[in-house]
């Protein structure tokens, strides 16, 4: 369980952290422990109920299957291959020593993740005229991506390995931000001009989204 303060919180509030299965509990800064455990109690069953759903985890090791794309890939360790880490026939193939197998599936995630996410976000900002100040690719474990006052955009690697159609949604959310820095009327019609799948997009990620948290 991890304990935290926030200037921010009005009230004493629960979540599950689904990378790592933990359970959250926020405290307004002049909540006691106290308030925090009663929470807790009270809503005990709901905290098991929601820690035996998570998804199983899934490490980057030899015969492990990971999406890409929303395609399952396997990993294939060749230690003797030359070819670094490359993708063939809905298998990742991955050379070197074993113990630098899972840094290396991170790192080609994540540089495939910046190809394909930059290409997104170029193509939707040119259509809207407004570009970003800067891309940054982070591991967030409570958003998808993010878009502050300066313009800079920043989203989730993980999303390389969602369905096509869920990255082109949150690449379209980000990019309306560019304009409307809010969630009102304007921003979610600016998000329908710019792709076609929030509908299906927003459904699939809070229901998938906890298992691609789990990869890795």
């Amino acid at each position: 369980m991890e304990w935290r303060r926030s200037a921010r919180a009005r009230r004493v509030s629960l979540r599950i952290d689904p990378t790592g299965g933990v359970v959250i509990v926020t405290l307004p800064l002049r909540a006691s422990r106290k308030a925090g455990m009663a929470l807790l109690m009270g809503h005990a069953d709901w905290v098991a109920n929601r820690l035996a759903a998570l998804p199983d985890v899934v490490q980057f090791v030899d015969g492990a299957v990971v999406p890409i794309g929303g395609e399952p890939h396997r990993i294939r360790h060749a230690p003797a291959a030359r070819a670094g880490t490359c993708l063939r026939d809905r298998e990742l193939h991955v050379s070197g020593a074993a113990e630098f197998l899972s840094r290396r599936v991170r790192d080609f995630l994540r540089q495939e993740a910046r190809r394909r996410l930059t290409a997104l976000v170029m193509a939707k900002a040119g259509t809207i005229g407004i570009l970003p100040s800067r891309l940054t690719l982070k591991d967030t474990k409570s958003r998808w991506g993010s878009c502050a006052p300066d313009r800079s955009l920043a989203l989730s690697w993980r999303l390389v390995m969602a369905p096509p159609f869920v990255q082109d949604y949150v690449v379209a959310h980000e990019v309306a931000h560019l304009r409307h820095m809010n969630h009102g009327p304007q921003f979610w019609a600016l998000v329908d001009e710019l792709t076609p799948h929030a509908k299906a997009a927003i459904p699939w990620l809070k229901a998938e989204g906890a298992r691609l948290l789990r990869i890795g």
